[in-house]
């Protein structure tokens, strides 16, 4: 007869502990794709990010949402794609919008018409190639309003912590389940 009692707090088959432990994977799993989503995936495809301050591309991109724009040549591009330019060439301020036309000025080079999708009417100014950021690759709902937030010397800071944070929370469950498999082999030696 086995006389062995479990220590209190140390029964890992409780309803409880299957909670924590899928509520504690879920989140490291979600921060992880987040990161990468938001972070990895863009700097190694040379993209920017950009977030969506205006409702003129509602309802596609909201305010809020953070675009993902790689660089595009301007011969490639057609009617129907979201392009983010700058406003006036040599500035730093830039708008998403859609293209709606390819024309050509009277210097013979191409320029796009462009719209953003809440807009009645197209933007007054053609967009000329030198101008063009790149097409927008993909978006993420919300995020944009972190990516505002969190600028320069800021983003260095918390996106160290939060790596530092998953790689220790990482550890610690790593830990816990060694330590946890040597205390049942223990228990079952007995």
């Amino acid at each position: 007869m086995d006389t062995t009692t479990t220590p209190p707090g140390t029964d890992h088959t409780g309803p409880l502990w299957w909670v924590r432990t899928i509520a504690s994977w879920v989140l490291l799993l979600t921060m992880c794709a987040i990161l990468v989503v938001t972070i990895l995936i863009p700097m190694v495809a040379g993209a920017q990010r950009f977030t969506v301050l205006t409702g003129s591309m509602t309802p596609t991109y909201p305010p809020g949402t953070l675009l993902v724009v790689t660089p595009a040549d301007p011969g490639t591009l057609g009617v129907g794609t979201a392009i983010t330019y700058q406003i006036e060439s040599g500035r730093p301020a830039v708008v998403t919008h859609r293209i709606v036309a390819v024309e050509q000025n009277t210097i013979g080079e191409r320029t796009f018409l462009t719209q953003g999708d809440a807009n009645r009417t197209p933007d007054e100014k053609p967009v000329r190639g030198e101008q063009i950021r790149g097409r927008v690759w993909y978006s993420v709902p919300y995020l944009g309003h972190v990516n505002s937030w969190l600028t320069g010397q800021q983003r260095t800071w918390i996106l160290g912590a939060v790596v530092t944070g998953l790689f220790g929370y990482a550890a610690y469950m790593f830990l816990s389940g060694v330590r946890d498999g040597r205390r049942e082999k223990v228990r079952d030696d007995a």
